[in-house]
């Protein structure tokens, strides 16, 4: 059944199927609706107060991106996301944004300036978020700030992507943060920081702190989870050091029978 703390972000009658989307996104970032829970399309619509049409649309929508499994005869569940898939997420996200950050000094356009204030106000509100430890606030301010910093990279495939890959790091994350009893101090927030230096032209710089950024994401989700920090491939990328150690013996080039979000 639908949790009881869903329907708490009002619905705009325009672009109800996005507007719906939206909002269950949230949820699911936030973890009040939580892994696992299932719920049908006539159950939605009642609590947005809207027909089942932008209900199912919007439900499909979220299907097709892997933050929903389709249950025959029963709905849609939120998928549960175990280590393994957080691990996957994780490495993608390592991987493209310093990638991405590397080769901002080659581009031959720049960056649209006028957008900073933006970027900044952004900044400072998910900094407060994570300084005084208000989760719900925390996941659309984090998610809106980086949303703002991917336009950097003028590529909206990447940045597309690595959305789609922050907000399942949000869902599998956000019921471990939210079990805490104290979140002030605890997630990353030196969001500022980073935009002082996107500001000064610091491309190193940059690069430096968004993977500090997600060092200190991974650090604490393995302490979170009583996970070892050496199960994370992508270490040596985000503290700089060298890798170390063979080679792993190559694994099965067949593709996976669970999708993009694992088991």
């Amino acid at each position: 059944m639908v949790s009881t703390g869903l329907g708490r972000f009002p619905i705009q009658r325009n672009s109800l199927r996005e507007q719906i989307a939206g909002a269950l996104r949230e949820e699911m970032m936030a973890g009040r609706l939580a892994a696992g829970s299932n719920f049908t399309v006539k159950e939605i619509a009642e609590l947005y107060g809207v027909s089942a049409t932008p209900a199912r649309e919007a439900m499909v929508d979220l299907a097709a991106q892997g933050l929903l499994r389709t249950e025959h005869h029963r709905g849609f569940t939120v998928p549960v996301l175990g280590w393994s898939d957080f691990l996957e997420i994780f490495e993608a996200r390592a991987l493209l944004t310093d990638s991405a950050f590397r080769q901002l000094a080659t581009r031959a356009s720049g960056y649209d300036w006028s957008r900073l204030p933006s970027l900044r106000r952004r900044a400072d509100a998910a900094a407060r978020a994570a300084r005084t430890g208000q989760l719900d606030v925390l996941v659309g301010c984090d998610r809106r700030f980086w949303q703002e910093l991917s336009l950097f990279l003028e590529n909206r495939r990447i940045a597309d992507y690595l959305d789609w890959l922050r907000v399942q790091s949000w869902m599998f994350a956000a019921p471990y943060l939210r079990a805490r009893e104290n979140l002030a101090g605890v997630s990353w927030a030196r969001h500022g920081e980073l935009v002082d230096l996107i500001e000064a032209r610091d491309l190193p710089g940059v690069r430096t702190l968004v993977n500090d950024s997600n060092l200190a994401t991974v650090r604490l989700l393995a302490a979170l989870t009583g996970e070892p920090l050496e199960s994370v491939s992508v270490l040596p990328l985000l503290t700089g050091e060298p890798a170390s150690g063979p080679l792993p013996q190559p694994r099965s080039l067949l593709p996976s029978p669970y999708g993009p979000l694992g088991r």
